[in-house]
């Protein structure tokens, strides 16, 4: 295999949303995103009682984007304007395909905050291209024991495939583009070599542990986290050096001019100024609080 070769090592440092502090890989002072993909959150863990529960976002509204949670620790309660209201447990995926607009909220379920516990996960922006950006929205949640998974030979690394494929393991998302997800877990001593479509932007984030890339470069937990590969190969070599799990993402990027505003991701700003009008003007469905 020729592996890519990296682009950029990045770091994942802590910035405040409101109550919450938590890392942002992307976007970065050196990373403004990774075509097709342009914020990833790492929240957590956070210690969650009756009397510590930063972690509860009320309803509120998003467009012309995928947002998706890969929930590691904990438990959350997902409502949303579509009717669905389901519980994702650790492991679980949440897929929600916002197209030409959604409310949901999303929080620790009572009987979690009420026992106590840990919560960690992930919030990933997958960008929507301009022809789909107003799309009829969707959810999806995939239970952790529900994913296809690829082993390597000395059973030292697992691979859950989240949406793509990957050695003719295919994904159970449903996906509006061409895009790969998996969560990579890694003992000590195995090793495994990733295979990256040749059109893909690429992109691996350490959420804990150890790992040696294309036998040079070192990931470590609250070091560098996170590797962009570029385009110039046939995948990447990973080896742990310690216990390690790892988030692979892979998908062809759009090449189009992107318009930011809270929770809108457009092309223009007209349109972003159309997507907070729909809003207040509840074409975007309604949610109780």
């Amino acid at each position: 295999m020729k592996l890519n070769t990296i682009k950029t090592v990045g770091r994942s440092d802590f910035v405040n949303m409101g109550p919450i502090r938590l890392r942002q890989p992307i976007p970065t002072q050196t990373i403004d995103n990774i075509d097709p993909f342009i914020l990833l959150h790492h929240y957590g863990p956070y210690e969650i009682n009756a009397k510590s529960n930063p972690f509860d976002l009320g309803p509120h509204p998003h467009r012309g984007f995928e947002p998706i949670t890969f929930l590691i620790q904990g438990e959350q309660l997902h409502r949303d304007s579509l009717g669905n209201e389901s519980i994702v447990s650790a492991g679980d995926v949440q897929w929600t395909t916002a197209g030409r607009g959604i409310v949901h909220a999303e929080g620790p379920t009572k009987p979690f905050v009420e026992k106590g516990g840990v919560i960690e996960g992930i919030q990933l922006w997958l960008n929507l291209p301009a022809e789909k950006k107003m799309i009829e929205a969707n959810y999806q949640h995939v239970k952790h024991d529900h994913f296809r998974v690829v082993y390597s030979i000395d059973g030292k690394v697992t691979i859950q495939i989240v949406a793509g494929e990957l050695d003719g393991v295919y994904g159970r998302i449903q996906t509006q583009t061409a895009v790969n997800a998996y969560i990579i877990d890694v003992e000590a001593g195995g090793s495994f070599d990733v295979a990256v479509p040749e059109h893909h932007q690429s992109t691996i984030y350490l959420l804990k542990g150890d790992v040696t890339v294309n036998g040079s470069e070192q990931l470590k937990l609250n070091e560098n986290q996170l590797i962009q590969f570029n385009q110039d190969g046939e995948g990447f070599s990973i080896e742990g050096n310690a216990t390690s799990k790892l988030l692979f993402l892979s998908g062809e990027p759009f090449n189009e001019p992107i318009q930011t505003y809270g929770p809108y991701v457009m092309n223009t700003q007209t349109e972003i100024m159309e997507a907070m009008r729909d809003y207040q003007m509840g074409k975007m469905g309604f949610l109780a609080p």
